[in-house]
């Protein structure tokens, strides 16, 4: 951008400055927005200067105009890239990136390729053993169903329980009721058979 007192300057730098002081940075002279010049031929020589990548000191040796430069960023093996992995705060180059998401201790668990069906992180992966993870598996089935077994003869026990209780009470019941029975059926033909009083009149 060149300002009205001939001054250039990069627009990403004058356009702050300008928010906060009205003048020129060099000559100090009142600048009115409205009369600066974008100079699209120097932009475009700046843009044919060759430069190194921002990553040369990382060890990236490619030299390429100004204007490919943001382009060739997006590529460049040696940029710096956050890891994917959830939990993970390690910024390694482009290249390595891969080969870090293997090993990542917060990288994805996944199934095991052999397929006995277990989840491994990337810790885990090294060192599995698919003979020892169905075992475990196994083991932790048979305690599981031996827990269940158990559960299911402690509740048979106690209904058993309470069935013979319920029995016997029914018992109980029906001999008191037969002996309601037996009174209530007892009680009229005692009184039948008593012979009614004769009255005499004296």
């Amino acid at each position: 951008m060149r300002l009205p007192c001939s001054h250039i300057f990069c627009k990403r730098c004058i356009l702050p400055w300008l928010a906060r002081q009205k003048t020129c940075p060099c000559c100090r002279k009142e600048v009115k927005q409205k009369k600066m010049v974008h100079v699209n031929k120097l932009r475009k020589i700046i843009g044919r200067l060759e430069v190194k990548c921002k990553n040369a000191e990382a060890g990236c040796l490619v030299t390429c105009p100004l204007a490919h430069r943001k382009g060739h960023q997006d590529s460049c093996p040696f940029e710096l890239m956050a890891c994917p992995n959830e939990g993970c705060t390690s910024r390694v180059p482009r290249g390595n990136l891969a080969e870090h998401r293997q090993n990542c201790q917060h990288g994805a668990h996944q199934r095991c390729p052999l397929g006995c069906g277990a989840t491994l992180g990337p810790a885990e992966r090294a060192s599995h053993n698919c003979y020892r993870e169905l075992r475990k598996a196994w083991c932790q089935r048979q305690e599981r169903s031996r827990t269940l077994v158990l559960c299911l003869l402690r509740r048979m026990r106690k209904v058993y329980r309470s069935a013979n209780l319920i029995r016997r009470q029914l018992a109980q019941l029906g001999e008191l009721l037969e002996e309601d029975d037996a009174l209530l059926l007892g009680a009229p033909q005692e009184e039948a058979e008593t012979p009614p009083r004769r009255q005499y009149w004296g």
